[in-house]
């Protein structure tokens, strides 16, 4: 029905009758070889193409075969050499002077392969026609009809084809395939969709690599901005808790000016009192200047207190006028401030 069938129309020709018919592919024990009808046959009265006129488009497209009788040829079958199966013909062209009675300058021949053997061997057979057997039946067909011919069969005993071809390659007829042109260009169409198709695959891939990569820079970018916010948040952290820590250790201005209001005697009052990182500076007046460094030694919130520089008398207010320094007391952080874990004495050491 589409065409996938090897098909042939087979020509008998039988004294003044031409038989046609068509070889089908064969259900199991049905025959492969359909007959059409039987015409009277005059190769003198006839003209071109006389079966144009006769058969269907469709059967007259089929290669045409002249099938000659089984008694046309001279068989012979013979036992090969595996390899010989590729050249079968040239092989067997050398066996026609001893197989048959002939020449191979008097016959038309052929082979064809029987069967194969486990030892590596072939079945082959030789099929061999007499050139003026051939020439006087393709005459009694005519030359219109001989020039349309494909091939010429040789029938076995059924009368079934043998499958070889003994017209010479020179007068065969090579039949255009009409459905060649379709055939070829869906294969270009399928030649271009395949491409197109690889083509789409490969730039589907790309884009999906050209996203990927896209995506694993932002991630990236997004990446590296969350450790730096995060190596940013941890030196907060830490510079924060530093100044928590010496914050926490260190005594504040007011804790200062309490322990200097309590340590002070009532004739001594403060013109300023200055604090720069961990050093004090008080400067003031007071009628018992010299003892004050022993008044204000023995403080927790500081220590190393010593006049600076020479007192200096004031007439006007009848005091003499003073400069103390002094180091703050800066507490040590709690995890430094923990004693180290001291390790149990070994009683087998003891003495």
């Amino acid at each position: 029905m589409f065409g996938l069938a090897q098909q042939r129309l087979l020509l008998r020709h039988r004294d003044d009758s031409l038989s046609l018919a068509l070889t089908l592919p064969a259900q199991p024990g049905e025959s492969p070889i359909r007959e059409l009808t039987e015409l009277p046959w005059d190769a003198a009265a006839v003209g071109d193409e006389p079966l144009s006129q006769l058969l269907s488009p469709r059967i007259n497209s089929l290669p045409r075969w002249l099938l000659l009788p089984e008694r046309g040829g001279l068989r012979r079958r013979l036992s090969l050499p595996g390899a010989a199966a590729d050249r079968l013909r040239e092989v067997l062209g050398f066996e026609i002077d001893r197989q048959t009675p002939f020449t191979l300058a008097d016959v038309y021949y052929d082979a064809r392969v029987i069967g194969r053997r486990g030892d590596g061997q072939i079945d082959a057979e030789l099929i061999v026609v007499p050139r003026a057997s051939l020439e006087r039946a393709l005459a009694a067909l005519g030359e219109p009809l001989v020039a349309t011919l494909a091939g010429v069969d040789m029938a076995d005993v059924d009368g079934l084809p043998l499958g070889v071809n003994l017209l010479p390659g020179a007068q065969r007829r090579r039949r255009r395939d009409p459905r060649a042109i379709w055939n070829f260009g869906l294969a270009v169409v399928a030649l271009v969709a395949l491409g197109a198709g690889l083509w789409q695959i490969l730039h589907n891939r790309e884009a999906a690599a050209d996203a990927l990569e896209v995506e694993a820079k932002r991630l990236g970018q997004q990446a590296a901005k969350v450790s730096a916010e995060k190596k940013q948040l941890v030196d907060q952290v830490e510079g924060l808790r530093f100044l928590q820590q010496t914050r926490s250790g260190r005594p504040s201005t007011v804790e200062v000016l309490d322990e200097l209001s309590r340590r002070l005697p009532d004739s001594t009052y403060i013109e300023r009192v200055s604090i720069e990182g961990e050093r004090i500076l008080i400067v003031g007046l007071s009628s018992e200047a010299p003892r004050l460094v022993e008044r204000l030694q023995g403080s927790k919130l500081w220590h190393s207190m010593n006049l600076t520089g020479a007192l200096m008398p004031d007439p006007t207010k009848g005091k003499d006028r003073f400069n103390l320094s002094a180091e703050l007391t800066i507490a040590a952080p709690a995890a430094a401030a923990k004693p180290a874990r001291q390790r149990a004495p070994d009683p087998a050491r003891e003495p």
